[in-house]
């Protein structure tokens, strides 16, 4: 059975990733890319779907474990009444196949070793044959995948058509090393690796590359921590970053909100460009730019929401019933119908992440400048039009405040660039626009009743998003209607973390999406949140909301999409690329060098803050 979802921790090669439990199993790998077939799907169903179990024979979980240093390098401890091992798991940035690397190391006395193998290819629908090819090498074929276990000499590895079993005894200052590959089952046995060096390489990959932060603020290890993950969630080849590693962990646990995140969405670009730009990443930041201007050149119309790591625009979701979901939660999908959606606020998403590219004296060239007139010609067409909006809802179409509010981002971002590309000719046209969706918003979208900005027009459920208002410049952090709506979000407080938007008590289909069952608090959401209480003066509280977060993260710093307060739990896909970003941007507001000390009218700070306890 899989464990939960804080006991895994995240190794990886920048164009794939692996979870590996703290009873260490490799629960979850696909290769060659995040958004490939699994050849361990234990994590959505059981062992028999695909796994790699290495540790004590006695069995039993890691008393401790940790990164080595700032990296991606894993190492898990046993301490026992025989010995204590250690045990290091990590992928080398990748130069030959995808690998996974793990290396046994006796600390103290004689500790007895078990492992077991279970390839199982397509997300652990396929049994591959397996065999031995000399006593330190099996090989797990079916169709066009190929897995390859090269082990050191002292591990007896015994091969069955469901499992390898692998057996050995390790004593103080002995190691015994294993690396896993896949390959095309065309091209042949890759060469072995040298564990030792590959191990000083990694290690040297990222104490290279975690010197460019600049982050000197409190809370570092957080934030850094969060920057090796983001990096580790990119596809180095095109610069993309996919939303997790994961597919179709439950926002509740039995419900059917189980979405695959192994795709890179635009709107998260502007949070994330913004986060690495902050973080003095500019390479990445260049390269997350780069992938966008590919993934969405073409007519303006055919924009999706989401891409391929390598900007591919069919994901088919599909449905894998022969697994039966995280902890029974189904169904299991693989692609991600949100594809298909019309998501008005993706149009404000990219416009902004081109003027933020400006403004970090990022180059974009001709074609660019002729991207925004052609976003925004068609912007101007087909704002007025409902859409699925930010949380790509599966019910009916609704005018999204969040979407209108995105739209005068657009028109307010393009005419910014305007000013720096002599796109002049259309800035009236542009002017009138943001004109014309302000007055529109605040309008249609405020709730006088409420007294706060709702989720969609004429609806009266309040909705997350408002806390991005200020931050994107839409009104300004002491306007009084976004300190109404400040004060107003509590009334979606969940343990002192924040959710999405409220359900309907007792309904059996959610009315906003179209789904059943509920989900947990959302985790970016509680950083908008702090985020929001900073602007407004309230930096006491601000950096309370933002501790609690922290709070949560599991025993080597990653987050998930989502929290249960009432289990006390990680929900959803992980480690979820929004929640760290989301992370490293409030570290940056409430402790970066370029926040403001500005401080809002006195009464803002006043307002009673977010509760520690049950919702309102």
């Amino acid at each position: 059975m899989a464990g939960r979802i804080e006991d895994y921790a995240l190794i990886g090669d920048l164009e794939t990733a692996a979870l590996v439990g703290n009873d260490g199993a490799v629960d979850w790998w696909c290769a060659p890319r995040f958004d490939s077939p699994a050849l361990f799907a234990a994590l959505l169903g059981t062992e028999e779907n695909g796994s790699w179990r290495l540790a004590p024979a006695a069995g039993g979980r890691c008393g401790r474990r940790s990164y080595l240093g700032d990296s991606l390098v894993l190492e898990s401890v046993w301490e026992s009444i025989s010995g204590t091992v250690a045990v290091t798991d990590f992928m080398p940035p990748r130069e030959g196949p995808p690998r996974i690397v793990r290396i046994v190391r006796g600390i103290a006395g004689r500790v007895p070793m078990h492992g077991e193998l279970r390839v199982r290819f397509n997300h652990g629908s396929v049994v591959p044959w397996t065999r031995k090819t000399d006593p330190r090498t099996v090989v797990a074929v079916a169709g066009p995948d190929a897995a390859y276990l090269f082990a050191d000499g002292g591990a007896e590895l015994t091969v069955t058509k469901e499992r390898t079993s692998i057996d050995f005894t390790v004593s103080a200052g002995e190691s015994i090393s294993f690396a896993l590959d896949w390959t095309p089952s065309h091209a042949g046995p890759p060469a072995r690796t040298d564990a030792g060096r590959a191990l000083s390489g990694t290690l040297g990959f990222w104490r290279d590359w975690t010197a460019q932060c600049r982050y000197q603020g409190p809370w570092r290890d957080a934030v850094m921590r969060s920057l090796i993950t983001l990096k580790a969630l990119t596809y180095e080849p095109t610069g993309g970053m996919v939303a997790a590693v994961t597919a179709s962990l439950p926002e509740r646990v039995g419900g059917e909100r189980n979405w695959d995140y192994r795709f890179c969405w635009l709107r998260d670009s502007t949070f994330t460009l913004s986060c690495l730009l902050r973080s003095g990443f500019q390479h990445e930041a260049i390269a997350w730019k780069d992938w966008l201007e590919r993934a969405i050149a073409g007519e303006p119309a055919d924009l999706q929401t989401l891409y391929g790591v390598e900007g591919r625009r069919n994901l088919p979701e599909t449905l894998a019933d022969w697994l039966p979901g995280y902890e029974g939660s189904a169904p299991v999908r693989f692609g991600n119908a949100a594809v298909d959606q019309f998501q008005l606020d993706v149009y404000g998403e990219v416009l902004n992440t081109l003027y933020s590219a400006v403004r970090a004296g990022i180059a974009i060239g001709e074609h660019e400048w002729s991207l925004v007139a052609g976003l925004m010609d068609y912007l101007e067409k087909c704002w007025r039009e409902p859409d699925e909006g930010i949380w790509e809802v599966r019910g009916p179409r609704r005018h999204f405040v969040h979407s209108k509010v995105m739209t005068w981002v657009a028109a307010d971002r393009a005419l910014r660039l305007a000013r720096v590309a002599g796109l002049r000719g259309s800035a009236q046209r542009w002017r009138a626009l943001r004109r014309e969706v302000r007055d529109d918003v605040c309008r249609r979208g405020w709730s006088a009743e409420q007294q706060s900005f709702v989720q969609y027009y004429g609806g009266s459920r309040l909705d997350s998003t408002a806390l991005l208002m200020p931050r994107l410049g839409f009104l300004p952090a002491d306007d009084p209607r976004v300190l109404a709506t400040l004060a107003a979000l509590r009334r979606l407080d969940d343990g002192g973390f924040l959710l999405r938007y409220a359900d309907v008590p007792g309904a059996a289909v959610h009315e906003v999406d179209g789904l059943t069952g509920g989900e947990g608090a959302f985790l970016a959401c509680t950083f908008w949140y702090a985020d929001a209480l900073a602007m407004a003066g309230r930096e006491t509280e601000a950096r309370a909301a933002f501790e609690r977060v922290l709070a949560v993260r599991n025993d080597v710093g990653l987050l998930s999409e989502e929290w249960d307060p009432a289990a006390g739990r990680q929900l959803g896909n992980t480690p979820q690329a929004l929640s760290h970003v989301a992370l490293v941007n409030t570290a940056f507001t409430l402790y970066g060098t370029r926040r403001t000390d500005r401080r809002p009218r006195s009464a803002a700070r006043r307002e009673r803050p977010l509760a520690s306890a049950a919702p309102n």
